[in-house]
Order: structure tokens, then sequence, then C-alpha cells
């Protein structure tokens, strides 16, 4: 039921009813309708910057468990490269020298890793820098971990071949020299007996009587026996595999054939005095990966530390070789 209203007119001091026209009723429609809409859109505004939505509440908590949980992360990460520096540094100076393995270079790790770039996985998650920035660092991470581990394949298999590898290399004398009155010339620049000029000499000389046995000081399989007129004379050559090889020079006769398996300990030969040589000596030698070295740091299964002492005098003299 509309309600009327009604006045009090003073002129004529009565109640009057009251019509208001249609030209302010529509205005105070269009008022009332024009204030509701400003309030609302201040309201709305004050509610968008001051207030979340509960779907804004949720998002920014996320937001706020992925920045820590990133953070978390990345810290993770460090550790885990700094522990895979550890096991890669290890890895080329502990365990393969150990094993007398040629360390892996840097090089060499960051090309594997090069050659795996389909390891993308992670990085398929999304475009976001923070997505690609983890993708990233696990790549790394995976491919280090892959190469490192078919490093230790390796490893393990040298820890399997210990025993044949240590049976391989060089650790004995070539001919009986327990009193060490045998060794006649050491490593190193001496004088040469022919020439009387100073030249590198890269084995030891061991005089002994003609006839006296000289022995492999290592397992291996001779490579070289017979003449050899680069002024070894008599001489026989031994791979011993894992980069070593030895060489026994000036011999009266040779025992042993090419191709043959030897042992450590078996006799190869007698001592001589065939090719560049000045009187009845074993000329002995040890190559490893290609290059010579002193061979008086490979004689530690039949000397004492007071004799590798003595011996290690001797060969130190700086005297004339005996070829």
């Amino acid at each position: 039921m509309k309600k009327i209203k009604y006045y009090y007119n003073t002129h004529t001091l009565r109640y009057e009813k009251l019509d208001t026209p249609l030209r302010v009723r529509l205005l105070q429609a269009i008022g009332f309708i024009a204030a509701s809409i400003v309030t609302g859109m201040i309201i709305f505004a004050i509610t968008f910057r001051y207030i979340d939505s509960p779907k804004e509440k949720y998002l920014r908590q996320q937001n706020d468990d992925l920045q820590e949980n990133y953070s978390v992360f990345v810290e993770r990460v460090k550790q885990l490269e700094l522990q895979m520096d550890e096991l890669e540094n290890r890895d080329n100076d502990i365990y393969r020298s150990i094993f007398s393995a040629n360390p892996i270079p840097d090089s060499a790790r960051i090309k594997d890793i090069e050659q795996k770039k389909e390891v993308k996985l992670v990085q398929t998650m999304g475009e976001s820098e923070l997505v690609k920035s983890i993708g990233s660092q696990l790549n790394n991470l995976s491919l280090r971990t892959a190469y490192q581990t078919k490093s230790f394949d390796v490893i393990g298999d040298l820890i399997k071949n210990k025993e044949k590898m240590l049976a391989s290399t060089p650790s004995i004398q070539p001919i009986s020299n327990k009193n060490l009155m045998h060794i006649g010339s050491g490593f190193g620049y001496r004088i040469d007996p022919i020439y009387k000029d100073l030249r590198a000499h890269k084995g030891m000389d061991f005089n002994a009587p003609l006839g006296t046995p000289i022995y492999a000081t290592a397992d291996g399989k001779v490579i070289d026996a017979g003449f050899n007129t680069g002024g070894f004379g008599n001489r026989v050559v031994i791979n011993h595999g894992y980069g070593y090889q030895t060489l026994y020079g000036h011999m009266l006769r040779i025992k042993a054939r090419v191709g043959q398996d030897v042992k450590r300990g078996e006799l190869i030969g007698y001592v001589g005095n065939t090719g560049k040589s000045t009187g009845p000596h074993c000329h002995y030698e040890v190559h490893r990966n290609g290059y010579p070295v002193d061979p008086i740091y490979y004689f530690y299964n039949d000397l004492s530390p007071g004799q590798f002492d003595r011996i290690l005098k001797l060969a130190a003299a700086s005297n004339q070789s005996f070829d």
C-alpha cells in the first residue's frame, strides 16, 4: 500500500496532501543511484587496495613459501656443488693417483657435459626465470654426477685389478744386488765414456761380471728382444701395461723372446758388453707414459730404508756412465 504524505499549510492552516512532481522524483532517484555507484566504487577501491581476496591471500602465501623454499634450495645446490667439487678433486688427486691413473682434465668433463645437453627434464616445467635457474643448476649437477659415476666405475675396475697392477709395476733391481756394490752410474746427466761430454743418461748402469743373470722387474709382455743399432746392443724391452715399460741393454745373451709373457723375477738374459758399452754391465731404464723416469724409485720391493738411502747416494754421484 502506497504511503500518503501530508504537510501543514501555514496559509490555509490545514494539513494538505503532499504531491511530489515527477521531475523531482526522477532527480531524487538519479541522485540516489549516482551516490550509490560512487560509494560502491570507493568501497571497492579501498577493498581492492588494502584487503586481499581469498584467492589473492592464497597466491601471496604460496609466493612467500616459494621464495623461502627457493632460498633453501639455492643454498642446498651450493652445498651439492661444493661436495661435487670435492669428489672431483679426490677423484683426480687421490683415487686416480693411488692407482697411477691419469687425472680427468676439466676440459674433458666440460666437453662431456656439453655433449649431453639433451637432459632438459626440469626445464620443461616452465619459462620463468626461477624455473630456468633451477633447471640449469639441476642439469649441471645431474651431468656432473653422471660423469663422476662413470669415473668411479673406472676406479672400481682399477680396484679389482689392483693386484695385477702392482705385479706389473717395476719394483726390484734387474740383477741380484744385495750388497749394492754394482751401481755404476745413475739417472741424469753424466759424462759420456766415448765422447767425453755431458749427456742425458736415461737409466741406471749395474756393473757386474759377464753372464750375471738379468731378471724382469715386473710382470709384462716382451715387445723387443734382439740387437739394437742405437747403442744398446742386445736388449730386451718389456711392456708392463699401466703406462710402464722397462729396457735392459748390453746383454751377452738374450733368453726372452718377443711376445713372451714374463713374471717379475723371471730370467730374461745375461749381463754383457755389447753395443756402445765400455765394460760389462746392464743398462736399465724405466719408462712411464712414454717418458724415462729415474729407476731408483722402483726398487722398493727388495730394499730396506737404509739400503735405499745408500743406493740413492751412490746413484747421485757425478761419474762417467758405462754407455
